[in-house]
């Protein structure tokens, strides 16, 4: 073996490595989520059980819990469809009307389609000044590019605006600016083929853009993290780390303030390890005096088809307790086992 193989082999061999496919192969049924498609369902029981749970002497929310948190979105939907044509009532607005508090909630999130609950959820934190940056920078920095393109025509449809124009009403700077980047779903997808020229030049822009502090946007800043596939991405991020002698977040902390500071370390976290990044929110919505129930709701359903079993091994490597115990020992209340139910298991 030559001295360059030999240089060069402990720093590339992982990289190489998680570019195989075997690296990205997920569990036995095709997913990292905690909730798969029901083998045994069938439309017309659930239709029965649903109708009789709401129509009976008192409501039986957990029959109700039972049937939608264990049946994948897309069985939910045919449920709901099913109970229209059967009785000629719309399935979510009986719910709501036998219902009331965080489990109507939850389970108006359980029947929605994806991309109209975060449709409303976009247009909830947007017109809510103090959630603009966290809600929005999690929908459109964490959904693929046909979830994004789904959500923002729900959003136009719905509220009969652009959800690019309320970003730029509702937002200015460099969270205006990285906000719009994301909404347009340009970032490149991965080819194959690291390209170590163009990352030398990304952190070469990034540390000349982190040093003129006369600018009023970051122009590299947006365009990298926005743009960059985040194979590309997490090497720009460790030659930045080897350049500078500091990692990207500490210049981000460093070079910014308030929301634009705050996007830029959620979407530097997304880019690093995405399950990690929800680990850490769910974390935060856990030791609030009052648990963040609607935060609480939003991850655990949207990531229950995807990556939630990631989410939970993060959970519990870095918290030590597991995200099952913590939500046992923190919520309460009648949406306490449909959040449960979703989790799934304890992580021993």
């Amino acid at each position: 073996m030559s001295e360059s193989s030999r240089e060069m082999g402990p720093s590339l061999t992982p990289e190489i490595l998680s570019h195989l496919g075997l690296a990205n192969k997920t569990a036995a049924w095709g997913t990292l989520g905690t909730l798969r498609t029901f083998l045994s369902f069938s439309v017309d029981k659930d239709v029965q059980r649903l109708l009789k749970a709401i129509t009976g002497q008192g409501v039986d929310c957990g029959a109700i819990v039972d049937v939608l948190t264990n049946r994948s979105r897309e069985q939910r939907q045919l449920i709901s469809r099913a109970f229209q044509e059967r009785t000629q009532q719309d399935l979510l607005k009986s719910l709501q009307a036998a219902l009331s508090g965080n489990l109507e909630k939850m389970v108006v999130a359980l029947l929605q389609p994806a991309a109209q609950f975060d449709a409303q959820e976009l247009r909830t934190a947007l017109k809510a000044s103090d959630s603009a940056e966290d809600v929005t920078m999690e929908i459109l920095a964490t959904r693929t590019p046909p979830q994004l393109q789904e959500c923002l025509a729900a959003y136009g449809h719905h509220f009969q605006v652009e959800a690019e124009d309320d970003i730029k009403s509702k937002t200015s700077g460099i969270l205006r600016d990285l906000l719009l980047a994301l909404a347009k779903g340009g970032r490149e997808s991965y080819s194959g083929i690291i390209d170590y020229n163009l990352a030398e030049q990304d952190v070469q822009a990034l540390r000349q853009d982190g040093q003129d502090e006369g600018r009023s946007t970051q122009g590299s800043w947006v365009l990298i993290l926005t743009q960059r596939n985040p194979k590309h991405l997490t090497r720009v991020f460790e030659q930045y780390q080897r350049r500078t002698g500091q990692e990207l977040e500490e210049a981000v902390r460093t070079r910014f303030r308030g929301e634009a500071r705050a996007a830029l370390l959620s979407l530097a976290s997304v880019i690093r390890n995405t399950p990690l990044y929800f680990a850490d929110k769910l974390h935060r919505a856990l030791q609030e005096s009052e648990p963040n129930y609607q935060v609480l709701m939003r991850i655990l359903i949207s990531r229950s088809e995807t990556d939630l079993l990631s989410i939970r091994a993060e959970f519990k490597k870095k918290f030590g307790k597991s995200l099952y115990s913590s939500l046992q020992d923190a919520v309460t209340g009648d949406c306490r086992s449909a959040l449960l139910t979703l989790c799934r298991a304890e992580d021993i």
